[in-house]
């Protein structure tokens, strides 16, 4: 990183800001393409997990090119200024490296549904077995993570 006196490194501070953060930005590449899609997600501490349809563009890219990038934000703040260039941005980001797969295993696919489902609420759920099957879980396996504050 650049700007050293933004990072964040304590492991802890980047955990706590990625179960703040309400939406996930996924990163994909293929051949020369790339390709950003914001994504509801579950992080339990090593993987981040997202749910999808069995069918799409983010999957015929993980199928070619598992390597991944994301990023989540929190604290965003416009902080204005007299002049247009001393205006600027306060916030919190998270970004991270990974590879993503696509969850076949019943049982692991349905613990990285009740993992996002807890990142957004405190109850616990029953998956119908239906809904199950008809719902592609992908996983991201963490391999390096940073965080900057600004502002």
């Amino acid at each position: 990183m650049r700007r050293k006196e933004k990072e964040i490194t304590d492991r802890a501070a980047i955990d706590e800001i990625l179960h703040r953060a309400a939406i996930c930005r996924l990163g994909l590449a293929d051949g020369g393409e790339p390709y950003v899609v914001p994504l509801c997600f579950g992080y339990d501490g090593e993987a981040l997990f997202f749910h999808s349809a069995k069918q799409g563009r983010k999957i015929d890219m993980i199928g070619r090119n598992s390597r991944v990038c994301f990023e989540v934000d929190v604290d965003q703040e416009i902080v204005d200024a007299t002049e247009a260039c001393g205006w600027t941005m306060k916030y919190i980001s998270v970004i991270g490296f990974g590879r993503a797969r696509l969850v076949d295993d019943p049982a692991e696919k349905e613990e990285g549904l009740h993992t996002l489902m807890r990142h957004y609420s405190h109850k616990t759920f029953t998956m119908a077995k239906g809904a199950l099957a008809k719902t592609l879980v992908i996983k991201v396996e963490i391999e390096s993570v940073a965080g900057k504050e600004s502002g």
